[in-house]
């Protein structure tokens, strides 16, 4: 699981890799708009996205998260697990990777896939390398003629540290500098905040990630600072912390009680940090920080790891075409 970055204090407690769900809490807080913060709507059929553009210092201290620019690519009907959906959210998740990088300038790509292949709901990461489309072999050892219209992608899903002994960084680190590939994308399971974005939501950002920070176990960062080129992140929800299901069942409840008793009618005015927790002081001694995954996470993240990788072949190879991307299992 990766985040971007430790919550402010007006977050604290707040368990979302998502800078989307981020600016929500802060306006629900009281701030109509953040400063510092640019947003763009826009719908494409079924798919919603939303586009944050965190501009200055103070933006960054009040989301929580680091400058720059944070795509959420949202469909619902994927739960429908309609294979016309899936292509139609790949081919927006294609198009939004193009806007955050010129393609053109960085013709060989480094895919990571972050998290543990053992742990379902951490899977996502491997299971998106095992659907790419990989070519550095025919750039390298073929001739041209088989690499036309093909960029040169190389994959490697390194584990964590749990497995290898080794910081996911170093790995990287160590492979990148052998390679030299123009650009970094890493691919990892997130924690969401909504349980609605729980598998239907993809967020792109080139701000990096940092493994494990999203379930409160925040490692070195994958960023431009540590490899020395761009990273690309991509990352789907497959989690949300048990507090926050606990919270918003509460808050449901005294939507529809609220009118019927004081008691009610007092903690309905409570802040929601303050909510939250009272929650955490209630659970704790039973769950602690606890996550709760859908049960069909396992057909769930096979789903999002290939639309998360027909978005990439897409993205990425110019022989493939936007109106459809094939399945690839290698080559």
């Amino acid at each position: 699981m990766a985040a971007d970055g430790e919550p402010p204090a007006g977050l604290a407690g707040i368990r979302t890799d998502l800078a989307l769900e981020a600016r929500e809490f802060l306006q629900v807080s009281g701030a109509r708009e953040v400063p510092g913060v640019g947003v763009e709507e826009e719908q494409v059929g079924p798919v919603k996205v939303t586009r944050v553009h965190i501009l200055t210092a103070e933006a960054e201290r009040l989301m929580g998260k680091s400058r720059g620019r944070y795509i959420t690519v949202e469909c619902r009907a994927l739960r429908e697990r309609s294979r016309e959906v899936e292509e139609q959210v790949s081919s927006v998740v294609a198009r939004e990777l193009r806007r955050l990088l010129d393609w053109s300038q960085h013709p060989s790509v480094f895919v990571v896939g972050l998290g543990n292949w053992n742990a379902t709901p951490d899977a996502l990461g491997p299971r998106v390398v095992d659907n790419l489309l990989i070519t550095r072999h025919l750039h390298t050892y073929a001739p041209s003629e088989l690499a036309g219209g093909l960029r040169s992608v190389c994959a490697l899903a390194p584990g964590v540290l749990g497995l290898t002994g080794i910081e996911t960084w170093e790995i990287i680190k160590g492979v990148a500098d052998k390679i030299r590939p123009h650009v970094v994308v890493a691919a990892d399971a997130l924690a969401a905040r909504n349980l609605d974005r729980v598998m239907t939501t993809v967020q792109l950002a080139d701000t990096g990630i940092h493994p494990g920070s999203g379930v409160g176990n925040r490692r070195v960062g994958i960023t431009q600072a540590t490899m020395g080129i761009p990273v690309i992140a991509v990352g789907v929800p497959s989690v949300v912390h048990a507090v926050t299901v606990a919270q918003d069942t509460i808050s449901l409840l005294l939507d529809q009680l609220r009118q019927h008793a004081s008691l009610l009618q007092i903690v309905s005015q409570m802040e929601e940090v303050e909510k939250q927790e009272l929650i955490k002081e209630v659970l704790h001694p039973y769950v602690g920080d606890l996550m709760v995954t859908p049960k069909e996470v396992d057909v769930q993240i096979d789903q999002m790891a290939r639309v998360v990788a027909d978005g990439l072949n897409m993205a990425f190879h110019e022989a493939i075409g936007e109106e459809r991307a094939p399945h690839y299992t290698g080559v």
